[in-house]
C-alpha cells in the first residue's frame, strides 16, 4: 500500500532523498507490506469505533457543528531509533532541569535578572509571574513537574525546540491510548521490531506526585483536579486519574478548613495532599486569584502556603509558557549549567526590541507571528499563508503590544506517510515528548505525534483539524 508513497520538499520521517526506506522503518515496512488493503480498512475501522465507543474525545471551543470530537488517529506510527531517542532525551532532561532552576530563581534571588542574562522587564511584566509567591518554598523546589515539549524537525531533519508547555500539558491520555489501539490492530509487530512501551506512564506520574507530599506524609492521598466535563480535555482528566487509581474532582468536591484541604466523600471529610492540578493559576483560588471563578477552591492558595497541600504543577509556572521566555532558554542553560543546549530553539524575533521589531514589521509576509501567551494554534500569524487583511491586522497588533509578540521564520516540519481519503500521502507532524521531575527526571519513550490532516498544513493541534500517531521508540537504531 505504500508503493504509491511519493515525497515531496523537506524532510520525510520513513524515506531518504532517494525514496529508500530508512533503517528503522524497515521492519515495519516489510510487516505492513503483508496486509492487504481490506485488512488496513477493517482495522481501521475497529480503532475509530473503539475510539468513538471509549469516548476517546477532546472538545472545540466554539465549534458550530458541536463541541465534542473524536480525536483523529492515523495508524501509520512515527518511529524513533535509540540513538535518535537517546539524543532527544538528554536535552529534554536539560532544558526541565534549566527551567525549574529559572523558576526558582527568579522566584528567589532573582540572579539571573541582576546578571542581566535575562532582561527584567520581560519577567516582571509576564502575565503569569506571581508576585505573591516571590520568596516562597515550593514542595522539594520543583516547579514543573509535568511539561510537554514541542519538537519539530527542519528540512535537513535536525530537530528544534518549539515551545515548552509548563502548565497543565495535555495529550498523554492520547499516547497511552493510539499505543493500545495499534498493540490491537498490530499484535505481532510490537516484540518482532523491538517498540519500546510507554503504559508505566500513570505510575510514574502517580510517584512524581507523592513525591512532593508534605513532610511527614506516609501515604498521601493524591487527586486530580478539573475544570469539569467542558473542558477540552476533560477526557484526559479521567482517563489519567483512573490509570492512576485516585479520584477526580471538581472544585465544588474540595473544601478548605484550618488551613488544610478535604474532599468531600460518602464517607465525610478526607484530607488531600497532594493536587494534580489541569485548571491554570487564575481560576485556583477566587480569594486571591479571579473573584468571578467558580472553578476553584476558597482558601486553596492558604493551604498551600501553609504547606498543608502540594500542588503539581507550581503556582507560577506560567511564566515558563510565556513564548518570550522561551526566547531566553538557551541562555538559562548556559548560565546555571554551564552547558551548551543540547537541543537548539527555532530562531525567534522578540517584537519589544527594536531591531528585531523593524525586521518583523519588514517581513511579516515571511514570518510566523505568535502572541506570548496564546495556545492550541490560537493568537497566530502565518505570513506565507495570510492573506493582506490579516497581515495588517498583526502589523496593528504588534505596534500596539511588543511585549506580546515574537516572530519565527516558518519552519517546513517534517512529514510523514499518513492515511488521507483512502491513499498514503505526506503530512506534517511534530512530537510532544512528556518530561516528569520528581525524585527523578522521567520520560516515556515517544509521547505525542501530532499531525495536519490538511494538505500543506503546518498546523498540528487537534483544535485546528489536526490527528495523532503512535510514537515508536525502538531498543536499538535498526
Amino acid at each position: 500500500m505504500l508503493d504509491q508513497y511519493k515525497i515531496e520538499a523537506g524532510f520525510d520521517e520513513m524515506c531518504d532523498a532517494r525514496t529508500e526506506v530508512r533503517p528503522h522503518y524497515k521492519k515495519f515496512h516489510q510487516s505492513f507490506g503483508s496486509f492487504s488493503r481490506q485488512e488496513f480498512d477493517a482495522r481501521r475501522e475497529d480503532i475509530e469505533n473503539a475510539f468513538l465507543r471509549q469516548g476517546i474525545t477532546f472538545n472545540v471551543y466554539g465549534a458550530a457543528q458541536g463541541a465534542e470530537k473524536i480525536f483523529p488517529f492515523d495508524l501509520l506510527p512515527r518511529i524513533i531509533p535509540a540513538r535518535e531517542w537517546d539524543h532527544l532525551e538528554r536535552g529534554l532532561v536539560q532544558r526541565i532541569t534549566a527551567l525549574n532552576l529559572f523558576l526558582h530563581d527568579i522566584y528567589h534571588d532573582q540572579k539571573i535578572l541582576k546578571d542581566g542574562v535575562v532582561p527584567e522587564f520581560y519577567v516582571l511584566s509576564a502575565r503569569h509571574f506571581r508576585r505573591e509567591f516571590v520568596n516562597f518554598e515550593v514542595p522539594r523546589g520543583i516547579y514543573i513537574h509535568i511539561c510537554g515539549t514541542d519538537l519539530i524537525r527542519d528540512a535537513d531533519g535536525n530537530y528544534l525546540v518549539l515551545e515548552d508547555n509548563g502548565r497543565c500539558p495535555s495529550g498523554v491520555s492520547y499516547v497511552l491510548e493510539n499505543r493500545r489501539a495499534l498493540k490491537r490492530a498490530f499484535p505481532n509487530m510490537f516484540e518482532g521490531i523491538g517498540v519500546r512501551p510507554v503504559e508505566h506512564y500513570p505510575q510514574e506520574l502517580l510517584k512524581s506526585l507523592r513525591y512532593i507530599a508534605p513532610p511527614g506524609v506516609a501515604d498521601p492521598t493524591v487527586v486530580l483536579l478539573t475544570p469539569g466535563v467542558y473542558n477540552s480535555a476533560y477526557f484526559e482528566h479521567t482517563y489519567l486519574a483512573r490509570q492512576m487509581g485516585i479520584e477526580i474532582v471538581e472544585g465544588r468536591d474540595l473544601m478548605v478548613r484550618n488551613s488544610r484541604v478535604y474532599m468531600r466523600t460518602t464517607k465525610g471529610l478526607q484530607q488531600v495532599h497532594v493536587i494534580y492540578r489541569r485548571i491554570d493559576d487564575d481560576f485556583l483560588d477566587p480569594t486571591v486569584f479571579r473573584k468571578d471563578s467558580m472553578l476553584g477552591v476558597p482558601g486553596l492558595v492558604n493551604a498551600y502556603r501553609s504547606g498543608n497541600v502540594s500542588l503539581a504543577n507550581s503556582i507560577g509556572t506560567g511564566i515558563a509558557d510565556d513564548k518570550v521566555m522561551y526566547y531566553f532558554v538557551p541562555r538559562m542553560i548556559k548560565y546555571y549549567l554551564d552547558q551548551d543546549p543540547i537541543l537548539p530553539n527555532v530562531p525567534t524575533y522578540l517584537a519589544s526590541e527594536e531591531k528585531d521589531r523593524q525586521y518583523i514589521l519588514e517581513h511579516l509576509p515571511e514570518l510566523v507571528v505568535k502572541a506570548a501567551n496564546e495556545s492550541g494554534g490560537y493568537g497566530m500569524l502565518m505570513g506565507p499563508k495570510a492573506d493582506r487583511k490579516e497581515i495588517e491586522k498583526f502589523r496593528q497588533l504588534v505596534l500596539a503590544e511588543p511585549r506580546n509578540y515574537i516572530a519565527q521564520p516558518m519552519i517546513n516540519l517534517s512529514q510523514h506517510p499518513t492515511h488521507c481519503d483512502g491513499q498514503f500521502e505526506g503530512r506534517h507532524v511534530d512530537l510532544r515528548p512528556f518530561v516528569l521531575s520528581g525524585e527523578r527526571v522521567s520520560i516515556i519513550p515517544g509521547g505525542l505525534t501530532r499531525v495536519a490532516l490538511r494538505k500543506g498544513s503546518l498546523v498540528v493541534n487537534s483544535s485546528q483539524g489536526g490527528g495523532s500517531k503512535d510514537t515508536w521508540v525502538l531498543y536499538t537504531d535498526e
